[in-house]
């Protein structure tokens, strides 16, 4: 069975539709052997993409709670040097924040050209949380659709190049993440009492994520469905994704100063 990881920009998108167990034909050994293959591939990447400095390289992480964005970054990025990729998470907005428009933190926080910059939750969480849990008003939330498309459009026209990953896990994968983080004394520290209050909600969580899911996905900028119950495979997933968008902006290192090449350096 097959199942798209990119959903038709324009289509109604219904996380019904979307196993979050799908690893399509392929094995986990084959899988691991192809992820090492693609950590490996997106260094090289990256390297040049910092070289190149022509783009950057917005990546955006979405999912519900336990849905694997620490992971992700861990595994996917193990392979890339801290120069020119660096991760942000967003917390409560401070008072100089919350001062200007609420898109302004992102986009301070945005790549420069030559950097890729991932992060975990992200202006998305005004259409999600904020919407969920009421804490801003239905034709607040609601206009912000077309506030995100239009700066995403932006970000886009400056190239800037918005890569976005909703990692898709089901209720029952939740709720055995959550137990582990209860068990775990090493993983105990990550869980919350609001996370059980949170999980009352996934309902809501559903259709908050379908609806940001079909607003926000367009050609600029198009939401990946990631199934994220299997770990191994939302990793190559996303490296996978990750390394093909990157080989298609046909990078190049800069050319050298006249008279580098054939010096001797003695």
């Amino acid at each position: 069975m097959s199942q798209p990881i990119v959903p038709d920009p324009g289509k109604k998108v219904d996380l019904k539709d979307f196993s979050s167990d799908h690893t399509g034909d392929v094995k986990k050994e084959d899988g691991l052997a192809e992820l090492e293959k693609a950590r490996f591939r997106l260094n090289e990447l990256q390297d040049v993409f910092y070289a190149d400095e022509r783009f950057a390289m917005l990546i955006v992480l979405q999912a519900i709670d336990t849905g694997g964005k620490d992971g992700t970054i861990k595994n996917v990025f193990r392979e890339v040097g801290p120069l020119g990729c660096n991760v942000v998470n967003f917390g409560v907005p401070t008072s100089e924040e919350t001062s200007h428009d609420y898109l302004w933190r992102y986009h301070v926080k945005a790549p420069a050209r030559g950097h890729m910059t991932i992060f975990n939750r992200s202006y998305y969480e005004s259409v999600l949380v904020e919407r969920v849990k009421g804490f801003a008003a239905k034709d607040v939330w609601k206009a912000r659709y077309d506030d995100i498309n239009a700066f995403e459009a932006y970000l886009s026209a400056q190239k800037t190049v918005v890569m976005k990953f909703y990692l898709h896990i089901s209720k029952d994968e939740q709720r055995a993440r959550l137990q582990e983080r209860v068990d775990n004394p090493n993983k105990r520290w990550k869980f919350r009492a609001g996370d059980l209050d949170d999980r009352k909600l996934w309902d809501d969580y559903q259709e908050a994520f379908n609806e940001m899911l079909t607003r926000c996905n367009t050609e600029v900028a198009p939401w990946h469905v990631v199934p994220a119950n299997h770990n191994w495979y939302r990793d190559l997933v996303v490296a996978g994704a990750l390394v093909h968008k990157l080989e298609s902006l046909d990078l190049k290192y800069p050319d050298a100063a006249p008279g580098v090449a054939g010096t001797v350096v003695v």
